[in-house]
């Protein structure tokens, strides 16, 4: 009786622990990002005009806006109210956010139709949306789940697939879910307007019926990859490299900042971390990590 009362003991305090485990560091700011962001991000009144743009309200997109509303996953509310007011975006009149829209004119310049193909026809529509994964006679539900595998398909090989790796399934969807909750709390919360919004001369791929910070794809890449690094730690770099060229595609595109890309990788490390708070999240992470060992 002694012996089964102390595991019961055992099994009560170990449950109420926080977390052990802690996930790869965020790697350094790079490249133009590094470049971009050591320029002054705040207001300049010689433009003062352009900061009194923000994202037309008619352009709202209602289906994004409802996920404003959705109850979080692995993140609770407070959690999410807390993480969106860590990142803001450089004013419209700043020297960093002209400095950015003449990085994205010199894309405009050089692009190739090669790079135009690839970032519009295979990199843009890739992205898993909850919504589509509810009932299974969806149009999209097939395409949906072989996004959700898409960075661990080209990472590791054909055989990654949802059916395959049901765990892993299951906390992709949880994660992505609690992504597309924060990414659109983020973007209305803030209204930045996207650079085309700001320069008649860019001639973007695309117009996109949300705000632009931060880059909804550039999040879903980035905490996707943090979260298949920690399954298959050793693959880490190959991983951040496919979330690398989404987010660079969206320049490409004309349609985000290179400050969106950035913020929306700081974000998803801030938000994989913050999951760790949440004892399912530990659950079904080590559950995933038992599917690669």
């Amino acid at each position: 009786m002694i012996h089964k009362l102390c595991i019961l003991i055992f099994f009560v305090l170990s449950s109420c622990t926080t977390s052990s485990q802690s996930i790869h560091p965020l790697e350094p700011v790079s490249g133009h990002y590094k470049d971009l962001q050591a320029l002054d991000s705040k207001p300049n009144p010689a433009r003062a005009r352009l900061d009194e743009i923000v994202f037309p309200p008619t352009n709202y997109s209602s289906g994004t806006l409802i996920y404003t509303l959705a109850a979080p996953h692995y993140l609770n509310s407070e959690q999410v109210d807390e993480l969106k007011q860590t990142v803001t975006p450089p004013a419209n009149s700043s020297d960093q956010t002209q400095a950015e829209i003449e990085f994205l004119l010199d894309w405009q310049k050089k692009r190739t139709k090669a790079q135009e193909d690839r970032a519009s026809n295979v990199l843009a529509p890739i992205g898993y949306w909850p919504h589509a994964d509810i009932l299974k006679t969806h149009q999209r539900y097939r395409d949906n789940l072989d996004y959700l595998f898409y960075e661990g398909r080209t990472v590791l090989g054909d055989d990654c697939t949802p059916e395959n790796y049901p765990a892993t399934r299951k906390l992709l969807a949880g994660v992505t879910k609690d992504m597309r909750i924060m990414e659109f709390t983020v973007k209305y919360h803030l209204l930045r307007a996207r650079p085309y919004h700001l320069s008649d001369e860019l001639a973007p791929l695309a117009r996109i019926s949300s705000p632009s910070f931060a880059s909804g794809h550039t999040l879903w890449a980035y905490i996707q990859a943090f979260t298949w690094s920690e399954l298959v730690p050793e693959k880490r770099q190959e991983f951040l490299d496919v979330a690398y060229e989404v987010g660079e595609s969206r320049e490409i595109m004309g349609i985000h900042y290179p400050s969106d890309e950035e913020a929306a990788r700081v974000l998803a490390h801030k938000m994989l971390t913050a999951m760790l708070k949440n004892p399912k999240f530990e659950r079904e992470l080590n559950a995933a990590k038992v599917e690669w060992q």
